[in-house]
């Protein structure tokens, strides 16, 4: 069976200040995720699943079903508060969806094969979905996940800092620990994070980090239910907690029930974290265009 690709679409980007992830950056008016979606294809990837928010359904299905209709089977799936709760009650001034692995979580019912997790609005690169796919068929398993490392170096927006998920690898190259880094910038000639308190700490270019491109087994959803039930318990009365993957995946690593493939590429990413970023994202498509590596027209 061929592996599955879940993206994460539902949020709307405060800080890019629209839906972009329907925004269209390539030569024939692709969006970001039109290349995520090509490169899973041609790496072998048999199913295509969007979670999204009811309110723009209309907008995604008109423009990725006649794209994608007899490339690869389509699902929709619905980020939807209450999911999953399970009798909870949800408090009055929470606004904003659980986060991340409740995303995911919501998927359970579409999924029943290795799958990846990407975003929608991130350009990953073909490298990685060869990888991940190679993963997927070949090492995927109850006790087995992966996460793509990219180099640091290689995700700096120049506009302003990002968050990443730096990772640290045990001997054998499986995750040992992955820490949220909200405030990641180029200072001078270095890259550092900045703490609460305002200190900075270099970070080598090299670091591999996490943008969210994972490798999961089935398993992850009743994995992902329990935790939400004691983040629930924990956290739920906080209406800006977020339950996020790497929250599933430190418990997966810690309570020793198996463990994350860290999977190193060389690949360049980038995204539209800032506005400002866009015609940058423009710019290094229609170079990856010129040299061969994408039609100028994905769907003719």
């Amino acid at each position: 069976m061929k592996p599955t690709l879940l993206i994460l679409a539902a949020g709307m980007a405060s800080r890019y200040g629209s839906l972009k992830q329907i925004q269209q950056f390539g030569p024939s008016g692709e969006t970001i995720v039109d290349y995520s979606i090509f490169d899973a294809i041609r790496a072998g990837f048999g199913k295509i699943v969007f979670i999204i928010r009811k309110d723009f359904e209309k907008e995604f299905k008109e423009i990725f079903e006649p794209k994608l209709k007899g490339r690869a089977a389509t699902d929709y799936v619905y980020q939807e508060m209450s999911a999953f709760v399970n009798g909870y009650s949800i408090p009055a001034e929470r606004t904003k969806p659980w986060g991340t692995a409740h995303a995911v979580l919501c998927a359970k019912d579409a999924i029943n094969e290795p799958f990846a997790v990407i975003n929608a609005d991130d350009f990953y690169g073909r490298d990685a979905f060869e990888k991940a796919a190679a993963f997927l068929n070949n090492q995927c398993k109850p006790d087995v996940y992966s996460v793509i490392g990219y180099e640091l170096g290689k995700t700096i927006s120049e506009h302003g800092s990002v968050s990443r998920g730096v990772c640290a690898a045990d001997s054998e190259g499986n995750l040992a620990a992955i820490n949220e880094r909200t405030k990641i910038y180029k200072d001078g000639g270095q890259i550092v994070y900045e703490e609460g308190d305002g200190s900075k700490h270099a970070l080598s270019p090299d670091t591999p980090v996490s943008m969210n491109f994972w490798g999961f087994h089935p398993s992850v959803f009743d994995l992902s239910e329990k935790q939400f039930s004691e983040f629930l318990q924990k956290s739920g009365d906080n209406p800006k907690s977020e339950f996020f993957i790497p929250i599933v995946v430190d418990h997966f690593i810690r309570s020793k029930q198996g463990v994350v493939n860290v999977i190193p590429t060389s690949a360049q990413w980038f995204g539209v974290t800032y506005k400002e970023d866009a015609p940058g994202v423009q710019a290094s498509l229609n170079a990856l265009v010129a040299k061969g590596e994408y039609p100028d027209n994905l769907w003719k």
